[in-house]
């Protein structure tokens, strides 16, 4: 396993909506472990291998951050084949760091994908969990968080992070 470099805001490759997993072979399950170890020495509770710089669709998410591997999603092709309710939260992102902002997300999804064995999987997940994969599914898309927000926001976030790459060494 190896920790994988999270792009940042600004990378065009966050942009880019993801290609189908055709074959489960192992090196996408390699990949697969290398997100989880990544997403957990963020720490966050969601990666989706685009951020990695992988334009795959595939997706971990962990609300234990590591600690329940009961709670370890590793979903491939994932998609919401439900969702109910609505519920404004605080959300950010690894790719974002230090942003934080309320937006709508489903309170209740059901996703439907494949684990890395190649059996088909439903997951129903309420509240954060509900969050955490519509956030990393969106990521797939090509869709970052801050696409939910007001135009405005979204272009002083985009500002002050285009700023900090400016002060950085290269």
């Amino acid at each position: 396993m190896a920790r994988r470099r999270i792009l940042k805001l600004g990378h065009p490759n966050l942009l880019k909506k993801s290609e189908p997993i055709e074959k489960i072979d192992e090196e996408i399950r390699a990949l697969a472990r290398d997100m989880v170890e990544t997403m957990h020495a963020a720490p966050g509770i969601g990666l989706s291998a685009p951020q990695v710089d992988v334009a795959k669709r595939l997706i971990t998410v962990d609300l234990s951050v590591g600690e329940d591997a009961s709670q370890l999603h590793i979903l491939i092709n994932p998609e919401v084949v439900f969702k109910e309710g609505e519920v404004v939260r605080e959300e950010g992102c690894l790719s974002i760091p230090g942003v934080y902002e309320k937006v709508a997300r489903p309170q209740k999804v059901v996703v439907r994908g494949r684990d890395l064995e190649g059996r088909a999987v439903e997951v129903e997940g309420t509240e954060l969990l509900a969050r955490a994969f519509c956030h990393e599914i969106d990521h797939l898309e090509g869709k970052l968080f801050i696409d939910l927000l007001s135009t405005l926001k979204r272009n002083l976030i985009k500002k002050k992070f285009r700023k900090a790459a400016d002060k950085s060494p290269p």
